[in-house]
């Protein structure tokens, strides 16, 4: 049995008791208006800008949900000032790092009754460690490419019991660039438009929409969408041979955003981050950690 087998099992048995999502409070007293406010948590708390801290129970040191980023080569070059390209340790892999992870991270263990390791992890998709982690997140993949290793590495981690969040591209080309390298990993399945009334969308936060997200930079600038081609949001899945999700696609949008700014601006924080972007991450993740 795959080490991701093995892990799914504990997490599905401690169980996914769901708070209400009532972060607009702690919103105030993280931040106070401002994304870097406070120290009431002490020294830990401002060396991960403002995430809190926390230990992991021993009682299940090795059965407890990790964020795991991927990182990848692209042929494209960096972002935000990051070296990109073939090789490089920056480029678009690493889009909304550390925060994105930390914050939705942070999230899970106050809102939820999994646990959930504070640091989270970045790994290649060729890295033997892998297959211990049940949950894997590719952001920005319109110019990612995959070696043949690694279309290999993936494909065997999604048909072991994986599974793939990829968040955060936009338009047309990316889109291509996208469906080219992800149908070198599975010829014969093809990505589908996963319908709202999907469980994805309500296994715990009954959401009354398929939310388009954008960047922070783009939300004060008056835009909702970040590309002229990019009008709709699309969440598309693929799904092995017994309908169970293996990688759901989040395309025209950026979750990531929602969870890394949530302390940047207040009317972001209330239109997309609360009612949106935490919600959809949450489930996404108990679908993950369940199915």
């Amino acid at each position: 049995m795959s080490r991701i087998l093995h892990l799914k099992w504990p997490l599905m048995v401690i169980g996914l008791l769901i708070a209400g999502l009532v972060v607009a409070q702690d919103y105030q007293r993280r931040y106070g208006g401002s994304r870097y406010g406070g120290s009431q948590y002490g020294s830990d708390y401002d060396a991960r800008k403002g995430v809190p801290l926390w230990e992991k129970n021993q009682e299940f040191e090795h059965d407890v949900f990790t964020f795991v980023r991927i990182q990848y080569d692209s042929h494209y070059g960096g972002n935000y000032g990051w070296s990109g390209g073939r090789g490089g340790r920056g480029g678009k892999w690493r889009t909304d790092y550390p925060d994105a992870d930390l914050n939705l991270s942070f999230r899970l263990k106050e809102l939820t009754s999994l646990e959930v390791d504070p640091e989270g992890v970045i790994l290649r998709l060729t890295d033997k460690e892998l297959f211990d982690y049940p949950f894997i997140y590719i952001i920005e993949p319109g110019h990612l490419e995959f070696s043949e290793e690694e279309v290999v590495a993936l494909r065997r981690y999604l048909n072991k019991g994986g599974f793939l969040m990829v968040d955060d591209f936009w338009g047309e080309d990316e889109w291509d660039n996208f469906y080219r390298e992800i149908k070198r990993v599975f010829p014969d399945r093809e990505p589908e438009e996963v319908p709202l009334e999907h469980k994805i969308f309500h296994i715990v936060y009954d959401l009354d929409k398929k939310p388009q997200i954008p960047s922070i930079h783009h939300y004060m600038s008056g835009l909702r969408t970040e590309r002229p081609d990019a009008e709709f949001s699309h969440y598309r899945g693929i799904f092995d041979d017994d309908g169970r999700m293996m990688a759901f696609i989040c395309h025209n949008t950026d979750l990531g955003d929602g969870w890394e700014r949530e302390g940047v601006d207040r009317g972001y924080f209330e239109e997309y981050s609360e009612p949106y972007a935490y919600p959809l991450g949450i489930n996404i993740v108990t679908y993950a950690m369940t199915h």
